[in-house]
């Protein structure tokens, strides 16, 4: 029975009535089954977030769904129809219809289910109170679990027994935090919280992949602060991450210089040590190619060196050295991130020194080395390794000259170069 009352709508929103969503609707009810939203729609309209999904559920069985989609004209994608799912194209936009659903076996990862009429026992399964609600084409709310208060007081609670949830799928222990970190207000639900603590040590069942999209879906929360420290004290972080820091402060300090959340390098800010520990975070997770990449070279910054990559204070020339290698974007990743090591825990940081090395990067526009190999040849070179050789030696000379030799300054050089090599 739902608790909710009469006086419980939503508003009806543009998505709701759109002219997609109605013809879907026409079609999915066609033989009289009732259709609602669910999920993630039903709860950020409540909020006044953006919709990013729009999923509905209906008893009726997938090969029921698909009929009745293409009756209507609507293209059905069975993308998921194992597991009750159709995508249904609707006038150019996507949409998810499930089949009502219970689960009658679980494993941890994955669970089986069997397709049932009762709407409760469906939002039964689902992971937190928050996203068992349900909506009706005319707005009328359903709640089951009193999922609506839970959203307006910002409280994060799962559906019956949280011990039970997340051992039915260990993913819900990571989720349990990260809709804190985006709907919560507050403490932790107590029960939630001790349950994922008791039961962290399962998240290494998990592939690699399911954990990284939801600890990157964390870190790009507007403030995860709280909810990360909570993580630290209940020792979730140490088997998660093994090799981030045991504090959020230089985090904490990045994030009152980072331009927009950037999840990636967030996380960078969590991880104790250089490349080698970033390496292994992103093989772990399975991060593709150009997020390795990222976060080893902004965690390099983290390692021994000298003057290179950059620290917050280098001269122009050094800077200008890093933006010609690795671009405005990553210098100013290594940048920001330099500055938050350094101002960790300072209540007044001084932001002089990091502003004018940024602005070096605002104003940087990529120089052209002047010469190629057909000057080489030009001049007299051969083809072959020499030729190579003295271009990079000239192209050196021009970067310590910080760019500023012109072209003919460089074929001098580049001459200079073939008489030094005839001597030999």
């Amino acid at each position: 029975m739902s608790k909710m009352q009469s006086q419980d709508r939503l508003p009806l929103q543009p998505w709701m009535t759109s002219r997609a969503t109605s013809a879907l609707l026409k079609a999915l009810e066609a033989n009289g089954s009732e259709v609602r939203f669910v999920g993630g729609c039903v709860r950020d309209a409540i909020k006044g977030f953006p919709i990013k999904d729009i999923d509905l559920a209906t008893p009726d069985r997938p090969e029921k769904v698909v009929y009745l989609l293409e009756s209507a004209g609507l293209k059905a994608i069975p993308t998921g129809i194992d597991h009750g799912t159709v995508t249904a194209i609707s006038h150019g936009e996507s949409y998810e219809v499930t089949t009502l659903r219970e689960d009658v076996e679980t494993d941890g990862r994955r669970a089986k289910v069997a397709y049932t009429d009762d709407w409760v026992r469906d939002a039964a399964r689902r992971d937190l109170t928050i996203n068992a609600l349900s909506c009706r084409s005319d707005g009328t709310l359903f709640d089951p679990f009193d999922g609506l208060e839970d959203l307006r007081n910002g409280r994060v609670r799962f559906v019956g027994n949280a011990s039970e949830r997340i051992t039915e799928d260990y993913l819900r222990l990571l989720r349990f935090f990260r809709f804190h970190a985006f709907y919560g207000a507050g403490e932790l639900d107590g029960e939630g919280l001790a349950a994922a603590k008791q039961l962290a040590p399962n998240l290494t069942s998990l592939s690699g992949e399911r954990v990284r999209v939801e600890l990157l879906r964390l870190l790009s929360t507007g403030d995860p602060l709280s909810t990360l420290a909570s993580m630290l004290n209940a020792g979730v972080t140490a088997i998660l991450l093994p090799e981030a820091r045991n504090d959020t402060a230089i985090l904490k300090a990045l994030m009152k210089v980072e331009e927009v959340p950037d999840a990636l390098l967030r996380l960078a800010a969590l991880l104790d040590g250089g490349a080698r520990e970033a390496a292994a975070v992103a093989e772990r997770l399975r991060f593709s190619r150009a997020q390795t990449d990222r976060l080893v070279a902004v965690r390099t910054a983290g390692d021994d060196l000298s003057d290179y990559p950059p620290k917050v204070g280098s001269d122009v020339g050094v800077i200008r050295q890093a933006l010609y290698d690795l671009g405005v974007g990553l210098t100013g990743d290594i940048l920001r991130l330099d500055w938050a090591v350094t101002n960790a825990g300072h209540l007044n940081p001084d932001l002089d020194a990091l502003n004018a090395n940024l602005a070096v990067g605002q104003a940087w526009e990529h120089p052209v080395f002047h010469l190629r190999g057909r000057d080489a040849l030009k001049i007299g070179f051969e083809t072959g390794p020499q030729l190579g050789d003295a271009l990079d030696r000239v192209e050196i000379w021009w970067r310590k000259a910080d760019f500023e030799p012109q072209r003919e300054d460089c074929l001098k050089q580049l001459k200079l170069e073939l008489s030094n090599t005839r001597k030999r």
